[in-house]
C-alpha cells in the first residue's frame, strides 16, 4: 500500500513521465521503501485507473507524463494525515532477536554483531549519500527529504550501538 503513496507523493510533488519518477524514486524513496521499476509502473496504471493521476502529455515513443488529480491530492492528504493506518510495526531481526536463545551463544553473538556491521554499512552508505547529494534547497520536498535521511543515519547509528551494547553484556553473563 505504501508503494501507492510514495508514487503518488513524488508525482504531487512534480509531475513526470514513468521513468522520471523511477530515477527520482531511486535517488529518494528507494532508501526507505525500495521498489522495482516493474513495481513502479504497475503502481502508475493503479493510480491512473483510480483517478488518482493523469497523463498529461505523450511524448516521441508513448512517453507518458503524468500528474496527481484533484482526488488525488485528497487521498495522499488523508494517507499522510491519519498514521493510524498503517499496519503494525513487523521486525523480522528483532523476532530473530527474541530467538537467539535457541542456538548456540557464539552463533547467537555473531548474529548481533553482523547486525552492528549492517547497520555501520547503512550508516556509511547514507553518509556518501548525504555527501554526494547538492546542497539542500529551500523546498518542503528538500527539506523533509533531508529529514527523513537524518532519521536514517540516526537509526543506523543508534542499531549498531543497540547491538554492540548486547554483544557486551552477553559477554559480561559468562557462559551459561
Amino acid at each position: 500500500m505504501s508503494l501507492r503513496f510514495a508514487a503518488l507523493g513524488l508525482l504531487a510533488q512534480h509531475p513526470g513521465s514513468g521513468y522520471d519518477l523511477l530515477r527520482r524514486f531511486e535517488n529518494s524513496m528507494a532508501n526507505v521503501w525500495p521498489a522495482t521499476q516493474s513495481q513502479l509502473y504497475g503502481e502508475l496504471n493503479k493510480l491512473a485507473t483510480a483517478g488518482l493521476i493523469e497523463v498529461t502529455d505523450v511524448g516521441p515513443r508513448g512517453r507518458k507524463e503524468y500528474a496527481v488529480t484533484e482526488a488525488g491530492r485528497a487521498e495522499l492528504l488523508r494517507w499522510v494525515t491519519n498514521p493510524r493506518d498503517d499496519p503494525p510495526l513487523r521486525s523480522a531481526s528483532l523476532l530473530r532477536v527474541f530467538l537467539l536463545g535457541e542456538i548456540p551463544r557464539e552463533q547467537a553473538r555473531a548474529y548481533l554483531l553482523s547486525v552492528a556491521a549492517h547497520a555501520d554499512s547503512e550508516s556509511n552508505r547514507l553518509s556518501a549519500l548525504r555527501e554526494g547529494l547538492a546542497p539542500w534547497g529551500d523546498s518542503d520536498a528538500e527539506f523533509y527529504g533531508a529529514a527523513a535521511l537524518d532519521y536514517g543515519l540516526r537509526a543506523a547509528s543508534m542499531e549498531a550501538e543497540w547491538a554492540r551494547a548486547q554483544v557486551k553484556a552477553l559477554d559480561e553473563r559468562g557462559t551459561a
